[in-house]
């Protein structure tokens, strides 16, 4: 089964810039793009926002202008709209559920921790933090010529090999649809005594040092996936330093920027990752947020 890109829309122009976004990915991947609106009607009236059925009709109208905007610009490109009433008033639930079906949730953002519509504050990091599938957080600014002119796909990678394999291969992905090339970034700093597994300890050892060491771990973790996308050009980054600040300072660099986080859904809060947290909220481009297998 085909699973489609899911972009949610509420009229903003952050809103527009995702919708963009996602069709463009939507026909690089030659899937279906699916476009959705959350909504919530208030439990109790408020003034100048109209009735019920006003603000149903707005919702409708709102999402096939934005679908006839994407078919307008991508010919063949198989869209469906979906306009979710929350009835419950938990739009999150709403969204986790379209993220259950979907190849990858696509939502705008202004950045620095503002989201837009229903995606205000903790709603927007609940999403984050429980989708199922990959979310991509789309600018305003974003403009389909940030992903030409050499730009890469820069993924982070943090722990063993065998670690950060979802966000690995949704890069290399992404890469090979787009025919760009992709750096593979991993930070390291000086550890804390007994911060090494007796087997990392070894590994360690035999590689001569802590960066030679995080260099082959890097590199055993590209292996499978270059070895899959022969095709994509791999730059191996390794510095020094909090893996935050380096992603960001190759930010500017890069046509979308990949980060992990845990897939695990906390018992209390909102958790996604200092590093996802860092990036999301400050990089000037795309930011995909994948949750680990």
């Amino acid at each position: 089964m085909t699973h489609p890109i899911t972009v949610g829309v509420d009229g903003s122009p952050e809103s527009r810039a995702a919708l963009a976004w996602a069709g463009r990915e939507a026909v690089r991947r030659d899937v279906p793009l699916r476009v959705v609106y959350a909504w919530h009607w208030p439990p109790h009236d408020m003034v100048g926002g109209g009735d019920r059925e006003d603000q149903a009709r707005w919702a409708h109208g709102m999402i096939e202008d934005a679908a006839r905007t994407v078919t307008d610009r991508h010919v063949g490109l198989r869209v469906t709209v979906d306009v979710i009433d929350s009835e419950g008033g938990d739009a999150v639930e709403a969204l986790l559920g379209v993220a259950a079906d979907t190849g990858t949730l696509v939502l705008g953002s202004r950045g620095y921790g503002a989201f837009v519509g229903f995606l205000l504050g903790s709603v927007g990091q609940r999403v984050i933090s429980e989708a199922s599938c990959p979310v991509v957080l789309v600018r305003s600014e974003d403009r389909p010529g940030d992903e030409a002119g050499g730009r890469e796909i820069v993924v982070g990678h943090q722990g063993g090999p065998e670690d950060g394999a979802a966000g690995l291969r949704f890069a290399f992905e992404t890469a090979a649809a787009r025919g760009a090339a992709l750096r593979a970034v991993r930070a390291w700093s000086l550890p804390p005594v007994f911060a090494y597994s007796p087997g990392s300890l070894k590994m360690l050892d035999e590689a001569g040092g802590l960066e030679p060491y995080e260099r082959k771990t890097l590199a055993e973790a590209l292996r499978p996936w270059r070895e899959r996308f022969p095709e994509v050009p791999v730059t191996q980054h390794i510095e020094m330093g909090s893996a935050g600040q380096v992603l960001l300072s190759l930010s500017d660099r890069a046509q979308l920027m990949v980060v992990g986080r845990r897939a695990d859904r906390p018992a209390m809060g909102v958790r996604i990752g200092s590093v996802a947290h860092a990036v999301m909220h400050h990089a000037p481009c795309p930011v995909a947020v994948v949750p680990h297998a």
